[in-house]
């Protein structure tokens, strides 16, 4: 029987991160750099010097990682997509007749209000 060293893995059901990169803004900085490459070989092909070629795309780069580090240490795993999603919330739900909640049945009315109280009957 010999002694073995195991190592634990404290990592468990936490999100991906790599070099200080959280959850997604990987796949964003990788995306990135393969858009980068395609620009690179566009710019190639037109006939712009490569000098040039390699300049555009290094400064676009350190722009791209910059701007993915500042939004992964500023959101977080999960904000910018909660973020995002808030953008897309209606400010205020407007109504302009009171029918939709007269025809509810009492059930209904219930499940919606459900911290209401007794239902009473609205009168027609």
């Amino acid at each position: 029987m010999s002694n073995s060293v195991y190592e634990i893995n404290k990592g468990i059901n936490r999100s991906i991160e790599f070099k200080g990169l959280k959850a997604q803004y990987i796949w964003y900085l990788g995306g990135g750099i393969v858009a980068l490459l395609v620009v690179f070989g566009i710019l190639y092909m037109i006939g712009v010097p490569q000098f040039l070629c390699v300049l555009i795309v290094l400064v676009a780069g350190a722009f791209l990682a910059l701007k993915i580090y500042q939004w992964s240490n500023k959101y977080g795993e999960h904000g910018m997509m909660k973020m995002l999603a808030r953008r897309h919330l209606p400010s205020l739900v407007k109504s302009n007749s009171r029918q939709a909640f007269i025809k509810l049945n009492i059930s209904d009315r219930n499940r919606v209000f459900p911290h209401s109280g007794k239902v009473k009957r609205l009168k027609k």
